[in-house]
């Protein structure tokens, strides 16, 4: 009897005990191997990184991938899902369902792989058309290990100078560099008298670091779960990011400076998502310098077409294929509205292919507007009005080939935001577009973006030997080119190329007044109109980045509206219209998609494999994990080192 009394006394003095440690460890238990099944049970897994293969540099052997034509033959049967465009957002959609195997069939118009993600050769030079540079490509980051995953550890990254973008406004140069703190220090020291403006710039520029998690509430979780959270003003709660994302950017800077040179400054990588400033969101500014500042910027090392070269084979490996030469005329409906299929122009004929699943990487503008009934497109909401749904700014490319090595010519690995004339961007920018075509001919260029791909890749004077390129960007009117759109590429006439050649003279002479030692050394010089850009990726009005990024775009209720599942079943979308644009942006979009389809958030998947990846590493007891791209460094590096004893011990003997 005293036994059992004194069980009971100890049993009544613990209880507490048990609600307070007991149900606490069961809780964390459950939630750890939630964690855990999630982490191994899904598209992403440790199995998938291998060891990095060597750079395949055959040409002929990277066209058996990229550049599959079209036949009915090569089709694949029992298709889960077409996609339509090969972009990094169709690609990244495919092969995260191919990890779910999934058969996915990938239909590129163009004549290989990568939408704006391609590389094209001339005359010996190897050009990138889209991909200047990468933030945030850094081991335990959710977009590096996104890319990681899909390209089974094969993609490696190149790291730009520590001042991978240099700001010129009125012949001063303004390096940028990482981290954000030695920024802030080196305009502090640039601009002395505005110590105030600056550091709360910063201020805010840390503030939302982190806080891009409010585009991913609305894009990833079921839309009613998004639609509660805005309606209720949960997601305000949740996050500060929209209240800078609905400010005007000019605003906002004109409130903290009215040293116009510092607001030219802050706000100089605009054209990363090409609005105008005036039209841009203070918001998305800090995003973005966020994005680059954290750890500086990043390049493919063997060039931009790196990136599908190795998101092929996984879409592939569920029985998938990557079609190009394959443009799709229409979007197949049946009676109740649904999409089935996708007709493809092959000569004079048409293939029709059928999917229970269709998704458009070939942006709103072009899908709803050319390749849907218009009865069916109609019913989609996309056709009505909108704010936030309006094309982009269009932009003419020089593709220019110099004779040297990027040591030769010294080359930085860095990009150039140059404003020759005015601190007054948007005035110098508004003046230029509003001008007829014959005086855009004769006129100097208000900005200019250049770039050097060949000096950001270690690997390209291997690939082609003695020879360097630049990219030089500008923003442009399409009206100024809109008569030609519907004439052959390459043969548009006498007056198209004299227009084009006259306005790539002037991004040409920018580019003398940057680096005038290169004047002399040209050896080639193609030049890419918007109409080049609606013929090669497939646009409508030779837009930058498909729908303007300007500040009604990321207002709530558009994030909303442009997400990947539509009105009309079995119609997804994914890309840059669905998130935003660049290589992040389109992979985002991807992962989004990808989980719609699946109705399963592949984002918590990606979150839980890294946390459980990240805990086994801090547990290893062998040395730190790097990236492939810091190993092969690390193997360069030993290379040399190794070959400088030899060289000393060679000297040595020699002595002797």
């Amino acid at each position: 009897m005293a036994v059992e009394v004194l069980l009971s006394f100890f049993a009544d003095a613990f209880r507490p005990l048990y609600l307070v440690f007991i149900v606490p460890t069961v809780v964390t238990l459950a939630v750890a191997f939630w964690i855990y099944y999630r982490a191994t049970h899904g598209a992403f897994h440790s199995k998938y990184r291998l060891e990095p293969r060597p750079l395949v540099k055959d040409q002929r052997e990277r066209d058996k991938v990229l550049k599959q034509g079209f036949a009915s033959r090569k089709i694949p049967t029992d298709l889960d899902a077409i996609v339509v465009g090969s972009g990094i957002g169709g690609l990244c959609t495919a092969g995260c369902l191919a990890r779910f195997g999934k058969k996915v069939l990938v239909l590129e118009q163009h004549d290989q792989a990568g939408g704006c993600c391609h590389t094209f050769e001339e005359k010996g030079y190897e050009f990138d058309v889209g991909v200047h540079y990468v933030g945030e490509m850094v081991r335990w980051n959710l977009n590096y290990n996104l890319l990681d995953q899909l390209t089974n550890g094969q993609l490696q990254w190149e790291k730009l100078d520590e001042d991978y973008d240099s700001v010129v406004v009125e012949s001063e140069r303004i390096p940028v560099y990482t981290p954000p703190d030695r920024w802030r220090c080196h305009l502090l020291e640039t601009f002395p008298k505005e110590k105030a403006a600056i550091n709360e710039f910063f201020r805010l520029l840390n503030l939302l670091a982190g806080q891009s998690y409010g585009f991913a509430l609305i894009k990833y979780t079921p839309r009613y779960v998004a639609e509660f959270l805005i309606r209720w003003g949960i997601i305000r709660w949740l996050t500060s990011l929209f209240h800078y994302i609905e400010m005007p950017l000019v605003d906002a800077l004109k409130r903290m400076t009215s040293d116009e040179k510092l607001r030219a400054t802050l706000m100089y990588n605009f054209g990363d998502y090409g609005a105008s400033p005036r039209d841009s969101s203070f918001g998305m500014q800090l995003l973005l310098l966020q994005h680059f500042l954290s750890d500086g910027g990043y390049y493919p090392r063997g060039g931009a077409s790196e990136l599908a070269f190795h998101l092929i084979p996984t879409v592939e490996s569920a029985g998938g294929r990557v079609l190009v030469r394959a443009p799709v005329s229409q979007i197949l409906t049946n009676e109740q509205g649904h999409a089935t299929g996708v007709r493809v122009k092959k000569g004079e004929d048409y293939v029709d292919i059928h999917a229970p699943i269709i998704i458009s990487n070939a942006g709103v503008t072009v899908t709803f507007e050319r390749l849907l009934p218009r009865e069916i497109a109609e019913k989609s909401g996309y056709l009505t009005p909108h704010p936030a749904i309006r094309p982009g700014h269009a932009c003419l490319q020089a593709f220019a080939g110099f004779t040297g090595t990027k040591e030769e010519l010294n080359l930085p690995a860095q990009n150039t935001w140059y404003f020759p004339d005015s601190s007054d961007i948007d005035g110098e920018l508004e003046k230029y577009l509003k001008l007829s075509q014959d005086e855009a001919a004769e006129s100097p260029i208000p900005l200019l973006f250049l770039s050097f791909p060949s000096a950001k890749d270690s690997t390209y004077n291997e690939r082609h030997p003695g020879k360097s390129t630049a990219t030089l960007i500008t923003l442009c009117n399409y009206e100024w080119f809109a008569q030609w759109d519907a004439e052959r590429v390459k043969n548009r006439g006498d007056d198209y190329d004299t227009i084009k050649m006259a306005m790539g003279q002037h991004l040409l002479r920018r580019l003398y007044e940057l680096y005038p030692h290169l004047e002399g050394k040209l050896d080639f010089l193609e030049v890419g109109s918007p109409v080049s850009q609606n013929y090669y990726v497939g646009y409508s009005r030779g837009e930058i980045y498909m729908l303007d990024h300007h500040l009604e775009r990321f207002k709530m209720d558009a994030c909303l509206m442009l997400r990947p599942e539509t009105k009309i079943p079995g119609l997804y979308m994914t890309g840059q219209d669905v998130f935003t644009c660049g290589v992040v942006g389109a992979l985002n979009a991807g992962l989004a998609t990808a989980s719609a389809v699946l109705d399963r958030c592949l984002f918590l998947d990606l979150t839980c494999h890294l946390a459980c990846a990240r805990l086994a590493h801090c547990f290893s007891s062998g040395p730190a994990e790097k990236c492939p791209g810091e190993k092969a460094e690390k193997k360069e590096e030993e290379e040399e080192e190794e070959e400088e004893v030899v060289a000393n011990g060679v000297a040595k003997k020699k002595e002797e």
